[in-house]
């Protein structure tokens, strides 16, 4: 088997770079709105689109799940949020390191609100990049094909050179019908091992 020689790799923020939400974030969010865990978890996610997108503003997201909020609750669960997307994930963050100081070129595409970008983007363990595209910034959200594209632009390189990693099946699938290298992202392990057998990179994942 003819290993793959990828010129690019391109990174899902959440639940590859960084860890997933911890839980008693989730439940601190919930308890400023006054409900349960399961119904603000739905609801989370029912308008996240949008304002991933950059369509709702932070104000108008939040009175999706709540009306009844006064700017002192929407700024503590703007906080909360941004903070639950903070955590590093193990390996990958250095992972992503190696891979720019061996050479080659390396990006974030990601799902993301400015409020969540911009703290983010504060964290002293995120690697440098050579692109970010953040949804807020382009106007649509993965798996639409345009926020690909901004990617590819602004590292300049052609979709058969790229290697993307994503944990959403939907986000993975449509990279690939867009002509990248990707894999489904689970774990670091999992995803180590398939990368070994698919594709010849300069640094490995938890080395």
């Amino acid at each position: 088997m003819v290993l793959v020689s990828p010129s690019a790799v391109i990174f899902d923020y959440g639940n590859v770079l960084s860890q997933s939400q911890p839980l008693a974030d989730v439940q601190a969010m919930a308890d400023i709105l006054n409900l349960p865990l399961p119904q603000f978890t739905e609801l989370y996610w029912r308008f996240r689109v949008p304002y991933d997108a950059g369509s709702l503003d932070p104000a108008d997201y939040w009175k999706t799940l709540s009306r009844v909020l006064d700017m002192d609750q929407i700024r503590a669960l703007i906080e909360v949020d941004s903070r639950s997307w903070s955590h590093p994930a193990p390996l990958v963050p250095q992972w992503a390191r190696d891979l720019r100081a061996a050479g080659l070129k390396t990006a974030i595409l990601s799902n993301m609100p400015a409020t969540v970008r911009d703290h983010v983007l504060r964290c002293s363990w995120l690697p440098e990049f050579d692109s970010r595209t953040f949804s807020c910034d382009v106007g649509v959200c993965k798996p639409q094909p345009g926020i690909y594209n901004d990617c590819l632009q602004q590292l300049g390189v052609e979709p058969a050179d790229a290697l993307f990693l994503d944990d959403r099946e939907a986000n993975v699938a449509a990279a690939e019908t867009l002509g990248l290298h990707a894999i489904l992202f689970r774990d670091a392990s999992s995803a180590a091992r398939e990368i070994t057998q698919r594709f010849s990179l300069p640094a490995r994942l938890g080395s």
